[in-house]
């Protein structure tokens, strides 16, 4: 019905805060999209080189290579385990937005009930206007029939 109800200023400014904690819980899981794919960048590496190494080492080699690819294993796990323990972060971030995301989502829902049901209320009062007039209207062109057939 009518456009400048408050209650729309109200759904406006409260699909904005939506909007905005929309795009927080999506940066958020962008961000935990990221770190997933740096931790399997990592573990696929890690995977390669071990590959690569023990093919190399079927041919024979020295202590201090073995000593090497050791220690240069050993800081990849280090970093995987530092990469997993960031997608643990992410993942509580996004779960601690979450709640912040839907109380915005419920409260925009509820304005919108609130609005349909006073558009309703409006347009149900409309109807009764419209009828009142036409029954009105009705009246006065009976009254004025029997006042052409009385004369």
């Amino acid at each position: 019905m009518s456009k400048n109800l408050p209650i729309n200023t109200l759904i406006e400014l409260a699909q904005e805060e939506l909007d905005a904690a929309t795009k927080r819980l999506g940066k958020l899981q962008q961000e935990r999209n990221d770190v997933e794919t740096q931790l399997n960048s990592l573990v696929n590496y890690r995977d390669e080189y071990h590959a690569r190494f023990t093919a190399s080492a079927q041919q024979g080699t020295t202590a201090q290579t073995l000593r090497n690819f050791q220690a240069f294993v050993d800081t990849l796990d280090a970093a995987i385990n530092q990469q997993r323990a960031m997608l643990v972060i992410a993942d509580q971030r996004i779960e601690q937005a979450k709640p912040e995301w839907r109380q915005k989502k419920q409260k925009v829902g509820s304005y919108e009930i609130l609005a349909a049901r006073g558009e309703a209320v409006l347009a149900k009062q409309a109807a009764r206007v419209e009828q009142r007039q036409a029954d009105e209207f009705a009246a006065r062109a009976v009254r004025m029939r029997a006042e052409r057939a009385s004369s």
